[in-house]
């Protein structure tokens, strides 16, 4: 089950995913972001174990699936996805 997260559709907001428990040991070497219409990636980075997309806009009411996908420097692939609700606050 993918973490849940609101936001106000005003707001720029950090998001992140910890990969280091499934990394056991490999790190990070490449981190992409799909983010869904209607929702803005701002910007994105990674450390060794932990990708972040920092997203905007939204409409109020709906819910958005974004998913980040990244490669580690031993050649492992795996997606983990976060919800985003868009509400006003």
């Amino acid at each position: 089950m993918s973490q849940q997260f609101t936001k106000d559709p005003d707001a720029t907001l950090d998001y992140s995913i910890e990969w280091s428990k499934w990394l056991a040991g490999d790190t990070i070497q490449t981190s992409q972001w799909t983010v869904p219409n209607g929702l803005t990636q701002a910007s994105s980075s990674n450390t060794t174990t932990k990708a972040t997309v920092w997203l905007s806009g939204g409409t109020p009411g709906q819910l958005y699936t974004v998913t980040n996908r990244i490669t580690t420097v031993g050649g492992r692939t795996d997606e983990r996805s976060i919800t985003i609700r868009v509400e006003e606050r």
